[in-house]
């Protein structure tokens, strides 16, 4: 596995104990569909919540965040359409995109953003 690989898995796990701590319980990881894969699908209650993670070492070339392009979004969200279709069981009221930013510093803990609702 790359290092970077291994740095965006590493943030997954991050991001997925952070939702859950938050109270979201994670449906699944790594969901792939056709055309992209969803990082982390999760609940909220009885929100469906498709969320993308985005990790970097530090902020040199922009907050992990801005990584996350209108085209991204746009394929989150037609990944969720398909994740929804695959699992019609699953019911909810409502969907949302959320994106978790993950710093992770030379030293110390990881940064952890959680951006609700950004789409």
């Amino acid at each position: 596995m790359r290092a970077k690989d291994a740095v965006g898995r590493y943030g997954e796990r991050v991001a997925a104990r952070h939702v859950e701590a938050q109270g979201l319980q994670v449906l699944e990881r790594n969901w792939r569909g056709s055309g992209g894969e969803l990082d982390l699908v999760a609940l909220d209650g009885d929100v469906l919540v498709a969320i993308e993670v985005k990790t970097r070492r530090g902020t040199a070339y922009g907050h992990p965040a801005e990584a996350v392009t209108p085209e991204k979004l746009a394929r989150v969200r037609r990944l969720t359409g398909q994740w929804l279709v695959e699992h019609r069981g699953v019911r909810c009221r409502e969907v949302r995109v959320d994106v978790v930013a993950v710093v992770l510093p030379r030293s110390g803990a990881a940064q952890v953003e959680h951006l609700v609702g950004v789409l």
